[in-house]
């Protein structure tokens, strides 16, 4: 069975800074907080870092060449803000201008370039001091100064900019539980850095739209949680709730809406007194945009919070629990469950009503490669699979109404996987860490010919 994708669907693959570029005392890149993160012993696998990575800075356009004879029309990247304003606040020409050839050559090949402008990536000089980062009101404000910088030397040549990617995991992972730069862990702090994200996106859509052409859209990334209560008792429900709350509606709500729930306030208090929220800030936050990135791999089954027991990040009320041995996992421990990206996108349909696009969806394998003939081989059938699977969910959501635009595999190379290092391989081309020489896997012919039909088979 041959199912098609409306015309005009947009298909790409997405990268982040940090995990592809290396080169960060090149060019005159500051450091930023995950460079200083993955130096410290004990955080990353292996002891990994990012300093070389795949060494993207040097071999971009030996990359943008695989993007284009894969056929992938559209590219999502990030911009390192070290790499622009290595101290967050002064400019750095040489770094900019780095951007300025990358875009140039993803329009040479046919490529249409989205850009994310904070993949996670802090200046550290920016994070001084216990208040400094994203606990301090300034960060938001300096954001916008970025944004405004790269708007208006890349934005007439982008489809659209992307203010912040996957807030929550700068939030909760990087205050909460300390799994993610700057490495705190303290519940408390995962509000006012989640309001200071909201507003460096409100700010941060307001500097863009004062110098973006009309035709290069604006939109940010999250990576909502599709939250299931693990029972249908009261105590499990509830903990879903407010997982939902302290997960999804804390971004959503004063970004679309203009307001912060009630409850979500309520149920908070016993960490945080929210007296970093000013008067007007859910207006700065509430800003048009042009679609909505989702970000996709796995739902979350909730249940109440029970003592002596990890909770979810960022709250004491509710813990993640597993799906069972019949529900398979990926190598990141991650369930497979496609259903929930269709209930996830008919969600935000229905509640927000906004343009919906998947901005990463894919799965970390540790596939083999066959050295038995040349080139080298590496038969990643399941990734194959995964992608086809949440392909159909994707189809699933759109014929049952969703207003979904476009589709971005994560990731187009093998990378720095953050706290995971190197052994968690998200690519759809391999790369030899010691060579660097990359290798497309069997993933990226079959996502290639999906593309190129506009439609998924079978």
């Amino acid at each position: 069975m041959t199912r098609p994708f409306p015309e005009g669907f947009v298909w790409g693959v997405a990268a982040a800074a940090y995990q592809i570029e290396g080169a960060v005392a090149e060019g005159g890149r500051g450091p930023s907080i995950w460079d200083t993160f993955s130096h410290t012993p004990g955080k990353i696998a292996n002891g990994d870092n990012g300093d070389v990575a795949i060494d993207h800075y040097h071999r971009w356009e030996g990359d943008l060449d695989l993007i284009a004879q894969l056929g992938i029309a559209n590219y999502r990247f990030s911009v390192a803000w070290p790499r622009v304003m290595p101290d967050g606040r002064t400019l750095n020409p040489e770094g900019l201008a780095f951007y300025d050839r990358l875009v140039d050559g993803m329009l040479a090949r046919g490529i249409t370039p989205l850009a994310t402008l904070y993949h996670w990536d802090l200046p550290q000089a920016l994070d001084q001091g216990p208040n400094g980062g994203w606990l301090a009101r300034e960060t938001a404000e300096r954001f916008a100064d970025y944004a405004r910088v790269v708007g208006e030397r890349l934005g007439d040549r982008l489809s659209a900019v992307t203010t912040l990617n996957e807030p929550w995991c700068s939030a909760y992972l990087g205050y909460g539980s300390g799994e993610h730069a700057p490495g705190l862990t303290d519940n408390s702090l995962c509000y006012p850095v989640a309001h200071h994200l909201n507003l460096a996106h409100g700010l941060g859509v307001q500097a863009l739209r004062s110098v973006l052409p009309a035709t290069t859209g604006v939109s940010v990334t999250l990576n909502i949680h599709q939250v299931v209560a693990a029972s249908e008792e009261p105590a499990d429900r509830a903990a879903a709730r407010h997982a939902d709350l302290v997960a999804n509606r804390i971004w959503l709500d004063p970004m679309l809406r203009g307001v912060y729930p009630d409850e979500l306030i309520e149920q908070t208090r016993h960490l945080t007194d929210w007296s970093f929220l000013r008067d007007g800030d859910t207006q700065l936050i509430h800003q048009p945009i042009d679609f909505l990135g989702v970000n996709y791999y796995n739902p979350a089954r909730i249940a109440t919070a029970v003592p002596g027991r990890p909770t979810f990040p960022g709250t004491d009320r509710a813990r993640g629990v597993g799906y069972g041995p019949e529900v398979p996992v990926t190598v990141m421990g991650w369930p497979i469950v496609p259903s929930g990206l269709t209930d996830l996108l008919l969600r935000l349909h229905k509640d927000y009503g906004v343009p919906l696009q998947v901005t990463e969806n894919g799965i970390a394998t540790q596939e083999r490669l066959d050295r038995s003939g040349a080139p080298i081989e590496i038969h990643d059938t399941a990734r194959i699979d995964y992608l086809r699977d949440h392909l159909g969910a994707v189809l699933d959501a759109i014929a049952a109404g969703a207003d979904v635009r476009g589709y971005y595999e994560w990731t187009l190379l093998d990378n720095f996987e953050w706290a995971w290092g190197y052994d968690k391989r998200f690519g759809l081309i391999h790369v030899d860490l010691e060579s660097q020489e990359r290798y497309p896997k069997d993933s990226a012919h079959w996502y290639a010919g999906v593309i190129a039909a506009n439609a998924l088979e079978g």
